[in-house]
């Protein structure tokens, strides 16, 4: 069985992937965690414009580190891919691959702005001044094929993000990860051009990744639950 971390995205935490995907991990026999991010979720109240990216990356390194985990499976869904990029240069030795779920896939020294370009860096900092208290950045309207009833459920429970978690940039001071790595490709979006495509069309030829595309939307553990699963079990079972 396999010791699965699981990082939410942006404006969530740890609840979006206790809801479902979680339990049946569990009812599978593996190990899983789901940390919430220091700012967000039940742990909303510690925000402060000085939660960054190396905030988050802490966050999770620490769970490798208290739980004392080994051989771990780390996800990320969306933001959180640049968090375990960033944990996987911290604390490589604790993980044996990375599965990057719809997720951003940063480079030493690209912050989650740089990936998205200037016009949306842009148009952020103009929400994070207008609406934010020049620190938190206001979230982003739900994705149009979030099913029917979970809207109530999910928006009351989404807290504005750190600006400094977008800007701050990765850093491996070690180089390129070297571990055994999967992307997630949420390809029933309505934006076949949208940010994770650069990602899709990078990586779905790369023989250094294994692939997958669900013809989903972004927040594929509420709209494909039963396939993230496999997914997630298939791939830990495969095995580095």
């Amino acid at each position: 069985m396999a010791t699965f971390v699981i990082v939410h995205g942006a404006w969530g935490g740890g609840y979006s992937w206790n809801r479902w995907v979680a339990p049946k991990l569990r009812d599978a026999g593996h190990t899983v965690f789901t940390p919430t991010l220091t700012g967000l979720g039940e742990r909303a109240h510690l925000a402060n414009p000085d939660v960054s990216l190396d905030t988050h990356v802490q966050d999770v390194a620490n769970v490798l580190f208290y739980e004392d985990l080994h051989d771990v499976v780390l996800a990320g869904h969306s933001y959180g891919g640049m968090v375990i990029t960033g944990v996987a240069g911290r604390a490589p030795e604790r993980l044996s691959q990375l599965v990057y779920l719809d997720a951003f896939v940063p480079e030493d020294g690209q912050s989650l702005a740089d990936l998205t370009g200037p016009e949306s860096a842009a148009r952020t900092r103009a929400a994070v001044d207008a609406e934010g208290d020049g620190w938190r950045i206001p979230g982003m309207p739900p994705a149009p094929n979030t099913p029917a009833g979970l809207l109530e459920w999910t928006m009351p429970r989404r807290n504005m993000q750190p600006v400094r978690t977008f800007t701050e940039p990765v850093r491996l001071p070690n180089g390129p990860v070297a571990l055994t790595r999967t992307y997630v490709y949420c390809s029933d979006k309505g934006q076949p051009n949208g940010v994770f495509a650069q990602f899709a069309t990078r990586l779905r030829t790369d023989p250094a990744w294994r692939y997958y595309d669900v013809s989903t939307g972004h927040n594929l553990m509420y709209s494909a639950v039963d396939e993230t699963v496999r997914i997630l079990r298939e791939v830990a079972e495969a095995r580095p």
